[in-house]
């Protein structure tokens, strides 16, 4: 137990709770989190939800920090105490029973294609103590242009979702109408939108349910003095990670390539981080960026900031717990009106969750890199390929509209100290937690057929610690149909960068490949229609490499190509490691070829 968190239980007037105690209940919350995920994947009506697992639910405290989640997108998560404390702030009279919906990028959320459902939990007593966080990407939210990510949108008007800065949908557990029939007169396709909706509402209701039986179990007095100190226990856990990183200002950029609405050399994000080990805090400053541009690749507040987060934490002991505790230590600066920073209104933020936010975990870790080894990361690959389009159409098997996000593939996982990159790792914001989709179930919920999907060899970020290897994807229309595909893809033009000698990704690409077997390059951003008999693919962007090539032990090298990441000539040239037909190490030759290339 931290010195602070004694304080803090001296302060509550409760007992100091002992390190096993403090476990077991962080446990128990873990396990709510989960029964709510759980329960919106089981229920969820799009693919968005109970295929890919686009959603996130989390539990924060009364006072709105983020006290715990289950396997969630650390850019949904880690900003949801700016949702809880805007339902305190806009509806400050709440009463049991309430629940409320929530999307607006100007008042907390991340974008407006993540509709978030709060509901607030209180005692026996009607005493507030906690808030359910429900948070899941919509297949469409009402834009004008049939995907939730429009790149091109000049404003919040062009992008068109409909926006609810948390608005009540529930009084005393019983819908209020008015706004589930502006959600299905609006959404494209409203009984799954509505679905997913109740699947969202009753996620956050189970786990109302079980931190009640939770209180009457535990006692709220001690699952307050948990609140407490288990935060502070996180921050001193902080606190000693940052105390052993050299004091030390660094600065990192990271380009988004240019796409309509952005300068044409790209969109240059800055991230500067400060370290300051004796007084266990970092900074990262993101004020010296552009200003709000007339695109929808705008950050909101809650993303630049998680964005940042995420940078940050990648880049320490994974086993500080990820809270409102240890975020504590991360002093983030932001400006009004800026593309990296808080927007202003109307400024589009339709797609910042992923493309610009990488960028800034990207250009974090990249600053965390240069404190030393065994530091920061390299880059993520970019996001998003056609791979994870948002898909839509007539079915001409039903007749009906369909719209969803596919999730194909995505490798991207960037080379760090300890590990190589994660191959389904997706982006920067994702952290891994979205599953990929079958390709059998995509084809049966979509009228398309999917055509090849592999790794390609030799596209890995080289590294002493490599990434993930690039990913090709080609689909198209099923059933002579034709699809409409929309998708915002970056790193065709600035492709994931290795650190401390480690070497850049492969550039990412799409192209429609036509019925005569000609094939033409597809621009980076908007909507595609494929005709029959038309397919598009593309290559989802491996990540950076971490440390120099020749580095890398030998045993691995030889395992990369026994595996097929890499040829026996890629080993030689890069490497610096000579492997035989069957499969065995020249140590000699080995030791001549890494001594030529050092």
């Amino acid at each position: 137990m931290s010195g602070t968190s004694a304080r803090s239980a001296s302060n509550s007037g409760a007992a100091a709770l002992s390190g096993a105690e403090l476990a077991v209940l962080a446990a128990r919350f873990e396990g709510i989190a989960s029964k709510m995920g759980n329960t919106l994947l089981r229920t969820g009506r799009s693919g968005v939800l109970n295929r890919a697992r686009d959603f996130s639910c989390c539990i924060t405290t009364k006072s709105g920090d983020l006290l715990v989640y289950a396997e969630s997108l650390p850019v949904h998560v880690l900003g949801a105490d700016m949702l809880s404390r805007s339902m305190l702030e806009v509806h400050p009279n709440l009463k049991p029973g309430d629940a409320f919906l929530h999307n607006s990028p100007y008042h907390g959320n991340s974008h407006a294609a993540d509709h978030v459902i709060l509901i607030p939990v209180f005692d026996r007593d009607e005493q507030h103590r906690y808030t359910m966080v429900c948070k899941a990407h919509q297949a469409d939210v009402g834009n004008s242009i049939p995907t939730t990510y429009h790149a091109e949108a000049r404003d919040v008007y062009e992008e068109g979702a409909l926006i609810f800065p948390c608005v009540q949908v529930q009084r005393d557990g019983i819908d209020i109408d008015d706004i589930i029939r502006m959600c299905m007169m609006r959404i494209r396709v409203p009984e799954q939108w509505h679905g997913d909706y109740l699947a969202m509402l009753g996620a956050a209701r189970i786990g109302e349910r079980e931190t009640l039986a939770l209180g009457d179990d535990v006692d709220w007095e001690t699952l307050e003095a948990f609140d407490e100190q288990w935060l502070d226990y996180s921050e001193g856990l902080m606190a000693a990670s940052i105390g052993e990183l050299p004091e030390l200002e660094a600065s990192a950029l990271s380009v988004h390539d240019p796409l309509p609405g952005t300068p044409t050399d790209g969109i240059p994000i800055r991230s500067t981080v400060r370290v300051n080990p004796g007084d266990g805090v970092i900074e990262v400053d993101l004020r010296d960026n552009p200003d709000n541009l007339p695109s929808g690749l705008n950050m909101t507040e809650s993303t630049a900031r998680a964005a940042a987060l995420i940078g940050v934490f990648n880049s320490l002991d994974p086993s500080v717990p990820k809270n409102g505790g240890s975020a504590r230590r991360v002093r983030i600066l932001l400006r009004e009106g800026c593309v990296a920073g808080i927007p202003q209104h109307p400024a589009s933020c339709s797609v910042a969750t992923t493309n610009v936010a990488d960028r800034i975990a990207n250009a974090t870790q990249q600053a965390m890199a240069k404190l030393g080894q065994g530091i920061g990361m390299a880059e993520f690959g970019a996001f998003f390929v056609a791979s994870s389009a948002v898909v839509s159409g007539i079915d001409p098997r039903s007749n009906k509209p369909h719209v969803n996000q596919i999730f194909l593939g995505g490798t991207s996982g960037a080379g760090g100290p300890y590990s190589d990159g994660w191959l389904t790792y997706l982006h920067a914001g994702n952290g891994g937690m979205c599953h990929v989709d079958s390709v059998e179930v995509s084809e049966h919920y979509q009228p398309m057929v999917v055509h090849d999907r592999h790794i390609i060899t030799d596209t890995e970020g080289a590294g002493w610690r490599r990434g993930a290897p690039a990913l090709e994807v080609e689909y198209g229309p099923s059933d002579g149909g034709s699809l409409t595909i929309a998708y915002v893809s970056d790193g065709e033009k600035n492709p994931a960068v290795g650190v401390r000698g480690g070497l850049d990704s492969v550039p990412a690409w799409n192209v429609r490949r036509k019925p005569d077997g000609s094939q033409e390059p597809l621009p980076q951003s908007g909507l595609v229609e494929l005709q029959p008999g038309e397919r598009i693919a593309c290559l989802s962007q491996s990540g950076g490499g971490y440390g120099s090539p020749t580095a890398r032990e030998p045993e691995r090298v030889r395992d990369d190509v026994l595996q097929g990441i890499i040829t026996p000539a890629r080993a030689r040239e890069i490497y610096g490691v000579e492997i035989s037909e069957g499969g065995e190490l020249d140590l000699d030759e080995t030791a001549r070829l890494r001594s030529k290339l050092a």
